[in-house]
């Protein structure tokens, strides 16, 4: 059952209140050392890691608002309250969950193969251990925690899948448009491919944010049997 409008409120207000200060400690500590990359060309918005933090801090306020103008009305059929409602809903089926859980698991499984692939030693001495996990791994566990104590309807897999498809093809362009304007690729392991090898790994990447979303969408049936507000769509 979906958690109580003062609990919900609470959760929502200390996941929006982690994530603006993780994006703040990011911006202060990548800020102060030239060494970083968010001093070349694109900055942190070349990152995909600081873009899903951002993200994630949106949709926490969103979530938030969404919370206190229901307790103020309680009617969810209509007004604003129900607009922020949809908005949170596929904020969090079409981008939060599916990009936040790529994000963690695609850094680990890189970082475990080969750290400097994605994250070299170098890194250390700039960005605490703590801020590391703030960006790559507690995401994860908010998600999850989020998908079960707040019920989301989500949309029809046509739509999500082609929103999804639109974000992730504009971040590989952005990524491709970086390295045209300024002979940088964002990822150390996207210089030690070659075309093919790149053009299979950003097809991969991409096929692999398909199943994400069809994770989320899953998770929350199970955990929802009947979620308040939920239709089914074709």
């Amino acid at each position: 059952m979906m958690a109580r409008g003062p609990v919900l409120l609470t959760l929502h207000l200390a996941g929006f209140a982690w994530n603006i200060f993780s994006v703040f400690k990011n911006l202060e500590v990548t800020g102060l050392t030239p060494r970083h990359g968010a001093h070349t060309y694109g900055g942190r918005w070349k990152y995909l890691t600081f873009i899903n933090q951002v993200l994630q801090t949106i949709y926490f306020g969103v979530s938030l608002l969404t919370d206190i103008v229901q307790l103020l009305n309680p009617d969810r059929k209509r007004g604003f309250g129900c607009y922020l409602m949809l908005l949170r809903d596929c904020m969090f089926s079409v981008l939060a969950f599916p990009v936040g859980t790529f994000v963690v698991s695609c850094f680990w499984s890189l970082y475990a193969y080969d750290r400097e692939l994605v994250y070299p030693k170098i890194l250390d001495t700039i960005i605490p251990q703590w801020l590391n996990h703030s960006m790559h791994t507690t995401v994860l566990p908010l998600l999850l925690i989020e998908l079960v104590v707040c019920s989301h309807e989500y949309p029809s897999k046509k739509k999500g899948l082609l929103a999804l498809s639109v974000f992730c093809f504009a971040y590989m362009a952005w990524l491709l448009w970086i390295h045209y304007a300024s002979g940088i690729w964002v990822y150390p392991i996207l210089e030690k491919l070659d075309s093919v090898g790149m053009a299979v790994f950003f097809a991969v990447s991409i096929v692999v944010m398909a199943p994400l979303y069809f994770l989320g969408e899953f998770l929350t049936k199970r955990v929802w049997a009947k979620p308040q507000g939920y239709k089914k769509r074709k």
